[in-house]
């Protein structure tokens, strides 16, 4: 299999799942088949039905409607780390590989630190003082998230502002901002796209791990982290749950992987 047909092949297989995967998501913000708060005593434990696709929970909740809520949660979660990360990861790695010098030194210098601590154990570090919660995750996992970003959007900017392109840009005046934003940023697109997914990814083990260690989304809001976690004191009783949880998170992960690996092939042809 060719190096192009095995990036079309991924980018087509991890794309699907991602869809489907982001699009349960999203319908899970708004619509469950049940209230996914809503106890039964006489259902708990109820094994995968007509009524309950991925049967009960302990507490005889839906698990599909808990899943599909989790997985909203999962998603906004790492979608909004994603955001802020890229954005300002793009800004600050842009900056220093279009400038060079002393901006370069000191922006790198900074990315290279806060690079150099394991993101986990600086994770901690961080919710023990914000305190746990879905909004500090964010915050922190964005923090985290920049260096990555900043290095990507580095190596492109550096490699495009010796090319002919940006040259002529500058003999017709263009301004800094203008060359960066308008003629720089759009030929970077197809390598940050697959950061992009990759960081993706990486959000959502991130999330899914925080949330499973209880310094994630907390007890009375579902996440896909939160719930394996739960799900763990029952796997004798209930292994349908843990099992519907976890192929969701694999799922989330496999497409996104396979969709950068995907465009990362593709622009590599």
């Amino acid at each position: 299999m060719t190096l192009i047909n095995k990036g079309g092949y991924n980018l087509k297989i991890g794309g699907t799942i991602a869809l489907i995967v982001v699009m349960t998501a999203l319908v899970g913000m708004f619509w469950t088949p049940y209230d996914p708060a809503a106890m039964s005593a006489v259902n708990r434990f109820a094994p995968p039905s007509l009524a309950h696709l991925f049967g009960t929970d302990n507490f005889g909740r839906d698990i599909l409607s808990r899943v599909m809520e989790g997985a909203g949660a999962t998603f906004a979660i790492s979608a909004a780390t994603v955001f802020l990360s890229a954005a300002v990861g793009i800004i600050i790695g842009g900056l220093t590989g279009y400038f060079g010098g002393i901006v370069d030194s000191v922006l790198m210098r900074v990315n290279d630190t806060l690079a150099a601590f394991p993101s986990i154990l600086l994770a901690l570090v961080m919710i023990s003082f914000m305190g746990p919660g879905k909004y500090n995750v964010i915050i922190t996992l964005s923090i985290l998230f920049v260096p990555s970003f900043a290095r990507v959007s580095r190596g492109e900017f550096a490699r495009l502002k010796g090319l002919d392109f940006v040259h002529s840009a500058r003999i017709m005046g263009a301004g800094h901002a203008r060359i960066i934003f308008r003629h720089m940023l759009p030929n970077t697109m197809p390598v940050l796209f697959g950061a992009v997914a990759i960081g993706f990814n990486n959000a959502v083990l991130a999330e899914a791990s925080m949330s499973f260690l209880g310094i994630g989304v907390q007890p009375h809001e579902a996440s896909l982290g939160r719930m394996l976690s739960e799900s763990q004191g029952f796997l004798f009783t209930s292994p349908w749950y843990a099992f519907s949880v976890g192929c969701v998170i694999v799922l989330m992960i496999l497409g996104f992987s396979m969709l950068g690996d995907g465009i990362g092939r593709l622009r590599d042809e």
